[in-house]
């Protein structure tokens, strides 16, 4: 079943949920006040991730022919630019990929997944399940967009990561249903973005750069290079979600999804790296900065997020907006 409208946070989400709400395709109002809105901030954020949705699963009552509205894409695209002008802003930039490569290889051991695996009590893991959620529950659907825009080499091998988050044609194994899992045996909600009410803007960004770089074929380097960054660093981040996992006694179906992805990421960045984005760059050189930008956004977007849950729990704080009961 398709997700409810969630509530708005502000003009922008206001003016967008009104529309889609009660209002005809074709009568969408002229966007404004966007150039002023926060790059990162909860209203744009979440009026993006409603215009993206619309590319999944869509809203429930929402009239399908939304998707292509001209006004609405006329008001998805500026607020895309505000967000892809943040974005660059807050990273550097350069053609050094294997640089940046190289460095995501370096592991601190600290962070999110850290905590996790030493200090989070039980609450706190729900709440990284529900963050978590509203990108998982659609798990790898945003990198199949480059699927049609790659060509030889980083086509096959994509196509070849993406088998195995599709389990392998087997619909039990697809990485969405056994995070649907995890939610069912914690004793959480398993809705499709039944938590994206309580998902805080640095969260709903990290979703929306996936759906930016994969709905714009002129950022399929960028795509590669998020797609890189998140299989490239997975394996040991997930080998400490589910440490922490295994120390609170957690259910197995709860560590079954990261189970999963110690192993299958371990191949993955391989593949990511030598195949996927090598094979872009050996077809396609002029996209190396894209690649680069790509790596470099995904950690900006990733390290906002850390430093807001961590900030929160360590002073005893929900990092959630607000847990529906």
């Amino acid at each position: 079943m398709t997700a409810a409208l969630p509530q708005p946070r502000g003009p922008l989400s206001q003016a967008l949920i009104d529309a889609l709400g009660r209002e005809r395709p074709g009568e969408f109002p002229e966007p404004v006040g966007v150039a002023d809105a926060d790059a990162f901030g909860d209203d744009l954020q979440l009026a993006l991730y409603l215009c993206y949705e619309l590319h999944y699963q869509g809203f429930h009552g929402v009239d399908a022919d939304w998707e292509w509205d001209s006004g609405l894409l006329r008001l998805r695209a500026a607020m895309e630019r505000v967000f892809l002008a943040g974005l660059r802003a807050g990273t550097t930039g350069g053609q050094d990929v294997e640089g940046e490569l190289d460095e995501l290889l370096v592991d601190s051991g600290g962070g999110v997944s850290g905590f996790l695996a030493d200090d989070a009590e039980w609450w706190q893991v729900c709440e990284y399940f529900a963050h978590r959620s509203i990108y998982h529950l659609k798990e790898a659907d945003p990198h199949a967009w480059a699927i049609p825009r790659l060509r030889g080499r980083a086509k096959a091998a994509l196509v070849a990561v993406e088998f195995d988050e599709f389990g392998g044609g087997r619909a039990e194994r697809v990485h969405a249903q056994l995070y649907e899992d995890v939610l069912a045996a914690a004793g959480l909600e398993t809705g499709y973005l039944h938590y994206l009410d309580q998902a805080p803007a640095c969260m709903l960004a990290i979703v929306n750069l996936m759906s930016a770089f994969g709905l714009h074929r002129g950022l399929r380097g960028a795509l590669v290079g998020h797609f890189g960054t998140v299989e490239i660093t997975s394996s040991p981040s997930v080998a400490r979600i589910d440490a922490g996992l295994e120390r609170l006694g957690a259910p197995e179906a709860c560590r079954a999804f990261y189970l999963e992805h110690i192993e299958a990421d371990a191949v993955h960045e391989q593949v990511l790296r030598r195949d996927v984005i090598g094979g872009l760059l050996e077809s396609e050189p002029e996209l190396a900065g894209d690649v680069v930008f790509g790596i470099q956004a995904t950690g900006l977007l990733e390290d906002r997020f850390a430093e807001h849950v961590l900030t929160s729990w360590r002073d005893g704080q929900t990092s959630l907006r607000a847990l529906r009961r």
